[in-house]
């Protein structure tokens, strides 16, 4: 462990260690391996929700964004770029083609580029030609599903899509594109922001509440689209909570360190609670919390990194 991260375990074991003093014990953490396995899975979550921040403060290429450029495209990168030249709405949009396909444990990127690029057929499937005529980008998407993920081919949907077919994402588009509306992104967020007094956490519960009309878009989905929005300086919004209603692994890890079993009967909503608590000691953010504890849960006496 490098030396800066080896001070923020220390600086989080010390944080642990005052709550279980003045709030409550952590059972699941009672030993010292599982401690530190849970330490050592904070700290690399935290270099993931910091990652797409750190990118605010780099150059971003415009090769980035072009869909051919196989070893350049980065939907990420792509959305930093977008926003900096001041095309907000493309910039969310690939914020959700993001989330919607995620990156390929062996394909990478290869299917957001070829959704985005068609293929390499000719244009783009860009905000204005999508939110323009979004039957025509799924229907698109179906008539080229064995295109997009041949037979026999490795899986293309990262880690947090993995029930996701490449058909059901066509309508899931069109749902996206009728919950922005006509306005665009921008507007969407702000017309949040004003109903939520300018509080970013109360934005993000009026946001995720509202996203429930687009489809195959649960729990995850839309927590991981907002949390990407908000790192990206997209929208004004921040998790309050970790959302744990509906959710599996982040509600096992909870229950593990709560109460060491996880499987024990503890509500989302008790853990919830717990958890914006316990933040209140550690001081990472929900989304951090929501992650390791995820990945923790797989795995709590032996450190494996969350590969995506």
């Amino acid at each position: 462990m490098k030396e800066r991260d080896r001070l923020r375990a220390e600086r989080l074991d010390a944080a642990l260690t005052a709550y279980e003093a003045q709030k409550r014990s952590l059972p699941g953490i009672a030993d010292l391996t599982t401690r530190d396995v849970l330490l050592a899975q904070l700290v690399d979550s935290l270099h993931r929700v910091e990652y797409p921040r750190r990118l605010l403060e780099r150059p971003v290429s415009v090769r980035r964004t072009d869909p051919a450029e196989d070893g350049f495209f980065d939907p990420v990168r792509a959305a930093v770029y977008h926003a900096r030249h001041g095309d907000h709405d493309e910039a969310c949009w690939l914020v959700f083609l993001f989330v919607a396909y995620g990156k390929g444990k062996r394909t990478g990127w290869r299917l957001i580029r070829d959704v985005y690029g068609r293929l390499r057929k000719g244009g783009r499937w860009d905000w204005a030609t999508v939110s323009g005529n979004p039957k025509a980008v799924g229907e698109w998407i179906i008539a080229h599903d064995e295109a997009l993920w041949p037979k026999g081919s490795s899986r293309p949907f990262g880690a947090h899509r993995q029930h996701e077919t490449v058909k059901l994402t066509a309508r899931s588009i069109e749902t996206y594109v009728a919950w922005i509306g006509a306005a665009g992104h921008r507007t969407k967020f702000e017309a949040a922001a004003a109903a939520s007094d300018e509080d970013p956490r109360r934005t993000f519960d009026v946001l995720y509440r509202d996203m429930e009309s687009v489809y195959r878009f649960g729990r995850l989905g839309k927590f991981d689209y907002l949390t990407m929005l908000g790192k990206l300086a997209l929208a004004p919004v921040e998790p309050g909570s970790a959302y744990m209603t509906g959710a599996t692994g982040p509600v096992a890890g909870a229950r593990l360190l709560f109460s060491g079993d996880p499987k024990a009967d503890l509500s989302a909503l008790w853990l919830d609670a717990q958890l914006v608590d316990l933040d209140a000691y550690l001081g990472v953010g929900m989304q951090v919390l929501e992650d390791a504890l995820c990945n923790w849960q797989k795995n709590p006496t032996r450190f494996r990194r969350f590969r995506g």
